[in-house]
């Protein structure tokens, strides 16, 4: 299970993407997932050059989406700025580009999935003679105010299908779901992710409190062999929000997530 490991850049936002490419090489993690603020921070080009050297498999950019927007030309702007992420994630050696879809940008709710699925609609051509895969994921639902109108699994299946393109699955947004194992079992296919952390109770922060696998209620491995059962072999990302964590020295933090990734998952 070790070798499907990859370090969603998040869970060790301490470091910078340089120092996580360093990390996960000292500390035997194959797989390294990017977000694209942290790759601007030192350069794409010189990302993509450290990571081609370091031979770790680079399972996402994250992220794509965002595209709802009060005018038509500031919906272009993100169609215009997701074909960029679709570039980058060329230039940084992943075929799989994570889309966060967004807020509406007005009480709208049902307008902001259209303009989801329209705009995703627009960058698909894109991303299909480029080569890299649209893996729409599902948020929390006390994320639609913020950050998401897609707030379940079913959701982004049904998008999905209709768009002919994938889903990513991450356990904290979806695993109150009681739909969730019947719909892994419809993503199958199309399941371009899968994302492990916890969810803590009491939970101690609405965006940094993630937690370490083993210390919530997240049926983890129980998610994961329903992903595997539905078809996805692919990388497993850890992307955990968590102060705490953050406070961590880096490396012992790669030894915590190693051992409790392989207790849990």
């Amino acid at each position: 299970m070790l070798n499907r490991l990859s370090l969603n850049q998040m869970t060790a936002d301490q470091w910078s993407a340089r120092e996580a490419i360093e990390g996960c090489v000292r500390n035997g993690i194959p797989g390294i997932a990017f977000w694209r603020h942290t790759v601007a921070e030192v350069g794409l080009e010189e990302t993509a050059r450290i990571v081609r050297g370091s031979g770790l498999n680079v399972s996402s950019l994250c992220r794509g989406g965002m595209f709802p927007a009060d005018s038509a030309a500031a919906r272009q702007a993100k169609i215009d700025d997701n074909k960029r992420a679709i570039d980058e994630a060329v230039a940084l050696g992943t075929d799989v580009l994570v889309l966060v879809c967004g807020p509406a940008p007005d009480k709208d709710i049902q307008g902001a999935r259209q303009m989801v699925e329209d705009g995703i609609g627009a960058v698909r051509g894109h991303a299909l003679a480029s080569g890299v895969k649209l893996g729409i994921e599902p948020l929390h639902p006390m994320y639609a105010g913020d950050r998401s109108v897609i707030v379940s699994l079913a959701q982004a299946n049904s998008m999905a299908e209709r768009l002919d393109v994938g889903v990513v699955i991450d356990v904290f947004h979806v695993w109150w779901d009681p739909e969730v194992y019947s719909q892994i079992e419809r993503a199958r296919g199309r399941i371009l992710g899968f994302h492990v952390n916890d969810w803590l109770v009491p939970m101690p922060d609405m965006l940094k409190g993630r937690g370490m696998m083993g210390d919530g209620v997240i049926e983890i491995r129980r998610l994961r062999e329903a992903v595997d059962r539905a078809g996805y072999t692919g990388p497993i990302e850890v992307e955990i929000f968590n102060q705490k964590l953050y406070d961590m020295q880096g490396d012992a933090l790669m030894k915590l997530m190693v051992e409790r990734f392989a207790a849990t998952c």
